[in-house]
């Protein structure tokens, strides 16, 4: 699936560019189509779904994105595409259109309300491609959107229509004779700079063309061909593959019968060692590195170090697409090309045996992340599990399958508890922790993660109810089954809820006790420096400044000591409350300035929210009333993404009371009310970069977060909205292992 592209963090004195969608860079020259993009871009403005349909590998994606494109500027909200074809479950089918959307929110509103409620006020651009496994959902939800977003437009790509009301169905037929012959040659001389085509080769080449039909994807795997071939024998091979390979079901569509030859022939003219490869990599989801590939995919008939020769030739034939991303250079397979090596897969009869080992990988691979976390490789951490998510799905599906291996999926899903809490992917995580929890199991390790980790999001969801439940039945199964490191974690996050609920004092004795117990089991993490955090909060709520203050001095060390920045963030926030409510503001200024910037380098709307709420304090009490209710109303703005505004907590709440009766005072209800108004048209970056620069221009020097990691409300737990651009490129890079420790790392695996 495509991420939205983020921007990085930009200088004070710099006014960042807005994001307004996802929209991938062209990679290759888009070749012909004008008379079909000309006709899409009339049907758009006409009505508000369009669909294009086809055969496999007529270019539907390739020109909904380059009419996306060309329509851009004309949807000031943005245009943003949504990859479904790795998506199974449908109850996944909004979870990824929330996250293609880059929307984040904490709250225990369903992920289907949200993204309704997001789309209803503005003027954006939806494209759907690859939803033809998913079109009954698909279409109800599409449905539900255009009906309550009046500035919705909808462009689908898919094989068949969505048929929903008021859709108009484009159909994409192939190539004319001269945009294939385009294509071809352009392909071509991608694949062999020096390649010119004769006068003498032109008709070869057109019935080259013709006999495929005018098929992008078939065009370009046999321009693949053209390193070793010439085109008089592409023709010639082709012609004998098409006779060779037509024993399909007499009633397919001839086009489909025509892509799949133009696979088959593909797939026939590859080497014995490259065909097994090809069935092998058909285990992946969306993208996948070679490390992946060389564990799985390797054996005694592929050793590993011949893995990437043979994937250099399947990359060189067009079987196989590189990108490059965040966390390096990534690999993935067409879904057509995908679907033919796994019924060769099937054939082979270890195809059970490879979805294993695929899930064996990834387990490693969740495992030494969570142990990444707390380390400066946190960002990585963060970045190289978004890359994999659609492969970390998959894991968790084929642990589902065997009720003796289910503990795998809860093993997984709760190891994952950073991710869900501290990447914004709170709704995700609850659907798959209350899918794991589903089955009966024993009460292992592993059940008991995920019940708190379960409890954990609850609490961040502000689903009270769902959070007493599982952590009162993880406290109790870890108190009978003496799992020390599940009590623990049961009783810490019952602190979190008491304080979310206003309770400050029990807060203080159970985060006190799970601390204790932290201590007595030898846990140290991110989760166990946030307790402190929360600690100190629970502790200034209760009036005692000076030891809140020491609590997350002691915890900002131990972060600095560790590079951990997903806690910082937190524990800066915490101390800029201390001193706001001690002493002068410039000191609470630069704590919040640096928490602030932390947390809008990771988009983590959370704590930008919270940080500039205590900043509108600030400014009023420095005597700028005017501009306290500009950043109050840019505050406003953000938490209906994030949830209940301030947890709906008297304790989070007073900061703000303060600072609106101070403005109020100063500038009168009118005026105050205006410049509040004017702060809720800011959106984040606008709202960010206002605040540093005020800061700066009072001679502060807010820290820029440059390697944060997101974080979390101090008492509320964690919930991030992303990772910085660019984080995990760099780095160890170690091949996953679980480890066989029980209650640190991997499951047991024998």
């Amino acid at each position: 699936m495509r991420h939205p592209q983020r921007p990085s963090p930009t200088p004070d004195d710099m006014e960042p560019a807005p994001v307004r969608g996802n929209l991938p860079a062209e990679l290759s020259t888009f070749v012909g189509r004008e008379a079909e993009l000309a006709e899409l871009e009339a049907l758009l403005g006409e009505s508000r779904l369009v669909t294009v349909v086809g055969v496999a590998g007529v270019g539907k994606t390739r020109i909904t994105a380059r009419v996306a494109a060309l329509m851009e500027k004309r949807y000031c909200d943005g245009v943003w595409i949504a990859e479904l074809s790795d998506v199974h479950d449908p109850g996944l089918l909004v979870h990824t259109l929330v996250d293609a959307l880059g929307l984040t929110d904490h709250t225990s509103r369903s992920p289907r309300a949200v993204l309704a409620e997001h789309c209803a006020e503005r003027r954006l651009m939806l494209v759907i491609d690859g939803f033809e496994h998913l079109a009954g959902p698909c279409a109800e939800l599409v449905r539900e959107l255009l009906r309550r977003a009046p500035g919705l437009r909808v462009l689908a790509a898919g094989r068949r229509p969505l048929r929903v009301e008021g859709e108009v169905a484009f159909p994409l037929l192939p190539m004319t004779d001269d945009d294939a012959l385009e294509l071809f040659v352009r392909r071509a001389g991608a694949v062999r700079p020096d390649f010119r085509l004769p006068d003498g080769d032109r008709e070869t080449a057109l019935e080259l063309c013709r006999r495929l039909d005018g098929i992008p994807l078939a065009l370009e795997l046999a321009a693949g061909r053209l390193r070793a071939l010439t085109t008089e024998q592409v023709l010639h091979r082709l012609d004998d593959r098409f006779r060779l390979l037509t024993g399909g079901s007499p009633t397919a569509l001839p086009r489909h019968q025509t892509l799949r030859t133009a696979i088959g022939w593909s797939h026939e003219l590859c080497a014995p060692e490259q065909r097994l490869l090809w069935a092998r990599l058909s285990v992946f989801a969306g993208q996948f590195d070679l490390e992946a590939v060389e564990y799985i995919c390797s054996g005694p008939d592929l050793p590993a170090d011949s893995v990437l020769d043979v994937l250099d030739e399947l990359l060189a034939q067009s079987v196989v697409l590189r990108e490059d991303s965040a966390v390096g250079s990534r690999y993935r397979l067409l879904d057509t090309v995908r679907e033919y090596g796994a019924e060769w897969l099937r054939a082979t009869g270890d195809a059970d045996r490879l979805r294993r080992r695929h899930r064996d990988w990834y387990l490693g691979l969740a495992t030494w992340c969570e142990l990444d976390w707390f380390s400066p490789r946190q960002a990585e951490a963060a970045a190289r599990i978004d890359s994999e998510l659609p492969n970390l799905r998959r894991a968790m599906e084929c642990s589902m399958e065997s009720p003796d291996e289910v503990h795998l999926a809860q093993y997984l899903a709760g190891t994952l508890w950073f991710y869900w809490a501290g990447c914004g992917r709170l709704a995700e995580g609850r659907h798959w922790l209350d899918h794991v929890l589903e089955e009966e199991s024993p009460y292992d390790h592993s059940r008991l993660k995920a019940l708190w980790v379960l409890g954990y999001v609850a609490v961040l969801q502000g689903d009270p109810v769902g959070a007493v439940s599982a952590l009162q039945e993880c406290r109790e199964e870890g108190e009978r089954s003496g799992d020390a490191t599940a009590v623990a974690y049961a009783v810490h996050r019952t602190g979190c809820l008491s304080i979310v609920a206003d309770d400050p004092a029990r807060a203080e004795d159970l985060l006190r006790e799970a601390l204790g117990r932290y201590r007595e089991i030898g846990e140290l993490n991110s989760n166990v420096l946030m307790a402190q955090v929360e600690l100190g909060m629970a502790v200034a709520f209760r009036g005692d400044l000076e030891a809140a203050t020491a609590i997350c001095d002691e915890v900002r060390e131990i972060c600095e000591d560790h590079g951990e920045r997903w806690t910082l963030a937190y524990a800066l926030h915490v101390l800029g409350y201390a001193a706001l409510r001690s002493g002068p503001s410039g000191q609470a200024r630069r704590m919040l300035a640096e928490s602030l910037s932390i947390s809008h380098a990771f988009h983590d709307l959370l704590g930008t929210a919270l940080s500039l709420e205590l900043l509108a304090l600030v400014t009023a009490t420095e005597g700028d009333a005017a501009e306290a209710a500009v950043l109050q109303g840019a505050a406003d703005r953000i938490w209906p993404s994030v949830g209940l505004p301030l947890f709906g907590s008297a304790h989070y709440g007073r900061p703000r009371v303060e600072c609106e009766e101070r403005a109020r005072a100063q500038l009168g209800d009118a005026r105050y009310d205006v410049e509040r108004h004017s702060g809720r048209r800011l959106d984040v970056q606008a709202a960010v970069a206002r605040a540093l620069r005020a800061g700066a221009d009072d001679g502060a020097a807010p820290a820029c977060g440059d390697g944060a990691a997101p974080g979390a409300a101090p008492g509320a737990g964690a919930a991030g909205t992303g990772t910085p651009d660019g984080a995990g490129a760099a780095g160890e890079t170690r091949r996953p292992a679980a480890s066989r420790t029980p209650g640190r790392g991997g499951p047991e695996l024998g």
